[in-house]
């Protein structure tokens, strides 16, 4: 299935075929994309070499981190084009450059915290930098918790904890910052984005969305935030239409546009299973990394797996004036 996806100014078409690996190389499930500022992509995933990395046109550049990520998750590249990579089989944060030397670690690697204990790590999932460089990490598996650390990896603070009010976390999956230091978190089971100040203070809230996992806030005085919304698992909704897996995108917590997965989830080009990271290039267009593994035995139960998976898409953003 292939086609234009969206309407009006948030117009996509996919790019099929678009990753090009060396021989014998896949990718496993694509759990996190990002974008330098040499338009490279940067891709987190849980296969055998965990970050692939390639130029805008799907060439394959180099891969690294091996021996450091067991099971990747969230990735955040800052203005200082360090790439934060947030591993939740080792319950780390790891600050690399861009070619892969580490350059700091948070967290101890195979010493998760206690469960639901509000301590740093237990199976944490995303990380995102303040203006001034403080990094917050979402603790979203394991923990109900975002903790703040100063630009040296030094714990300074926590908010949160498990629960549905104001505040409070069911699976706290994704971070951004704005440039404002206003900082927002996908509460995913609680199928809203809550957003607070840099000192963990409630600010509001975005909602009428279904399970936020993905989350992209563009760089620019009116970011625009892209979300990757998962669909419902459960036998009794598992069908109902209008719930995702899809793409919204949304400016000060209004829909300005979507991309709906076309005909149900699927892999096809123009469907979506689970989009777990997303990111956006200079020239507009989005790459989504999705983790079809993960999400295929409650989408299609007793359903055989397809493989490949293809869990790395583009999509070319359509303009009006071509």
């Amino acid at each position: 299935m292939t086609g234009v996806m969206g309407s009006g100014e948030y117009r996509y078409e996919p790019v099929e075929d678009w990753a090009k690996l060396p021989e014998g190389w896949e990718l496993g499930e694509t759990a996190a994309v990002a974008v330098d500022e040499r338009d490279r992509v940067y891709v987190f995933n849980r296969g055998a070499h965990p970050m692939v990395v390639f130029d805008r046109e799907g060439n394959f550049l180099s891969s690294w981190g091996q021996d450091l990520f067991k099971r990747p998750h969230g990735l955040h590249i800052g203005p200082d084009q360090s790439i934060y990579c947030t591993d939740e089989g080792t319950h780390t944060v790891c600050k690399c450059s861009l070619d892969g030397k580490l350059q700091l670690q948070i967290g101890n690697p195979g010493q998760p915290a206690t469960p639901m204990s509000g301590k740093p790590f237990n199976r944490c999932t995303h990380t995102a930098l303040s203006p001034s460089g403080e990094i917050y990490v979402s603790d979203g598996y394991g923990n109900a918790m975002v903790h703040k650390y100063a630009p040296d990896g030094r714990y300074l603070t926590s908010w949160g904890g498990p629960g549905c009010d104001r505040g409070q976390f069911n699976l706290p999956h994704n971070i951004a910052c704005d440039a404002d230091g206003y900082v927002y978190v996908a509460d995913r089971e609680n199928h809203r984005i809550q957003i607070f100040d840099g000192n963990g203070r409630y600010e509001g809230q975005w909602n009428n969305m279904h399970r936020p996992s993905a989350m992209l806030l563009t760089p620019s005085p009116c970011p625009l935030c892209f979300v990757g919304e998962l669909a419902p698992y459960m036998a009794v909704n598992r069908d109902t239409p209008n719930l995702g897996p899809r793409i919204s995108i949304l400016s000060k917590g209004e829909l300005v546009g979507r991309l709906d997965s076309v005909g149900g989830p699927g892999t096809g080009a123009a469907q979506f299973t689970s989009p777990h990271g997303l990111a956006v290039d200079s020239h507009g267009d989005l790459y989504v990394g999705e983790v079809t593994a993960s999400s295929w035995p409650s989408l299609f139960p007793g359903q055989p797996l397809p493989k490949p998976l293809n869990s790395l898409k583009k999509f070319r953003r359509l303009r009006d004036d071509g």
